[in-house]
């Protein structure tokens, strides 16, 4: 399985959790701590990610605030909002969910 497919179904989990540990972030900075945190091991794509981000703002779990950045470029950068957190906890524990009965046939077959 490759690296982009590794994330299907679980970016929103991903951008949720990343954000809510660090807000603020903009799309490359939330590209690249997926990375990062993943010890590379996951990437997002910017063409999965920003239309995630866009589908995201628009179910209302996160804003997104154009942002001033010092070297005078702007950037969109992202918070979540309350109903995200509880759908960042609704995903998180079906996560937990999928990947405890993928843990039991692993261990079974």
């Amino acid at each position: 399985m490759g690296k982009t497919d590794s994330l299907q179904g679980t970016l929103d989990l991903l951008v949720l959790k990343i954000l809510s540990r660090r807000p603020g972030l903009h799309g490359y900075a939330i590209m690249t701590a997926i990375g990062e945190m993943s010890n590379d091991v996951l990437r997002a794509e910017e063409g999965s990610l920003y239309p995630a981000l866009h589908r995201m703002e628009e179910a209302g779990w996160i804003t997104a605030e154009w942002v001033k950045k010092d070297t005078g470029r702007r950037a969109r950068v992202y918070e979540v909002t309350a109903e995200g957190k509880k759908q960042l906890a609704a995903e998180q524990q079906r996560w937990e969910d999928v990947s405890s009965a993928v843990n039991r046939i692993l261990r079974t077959v």
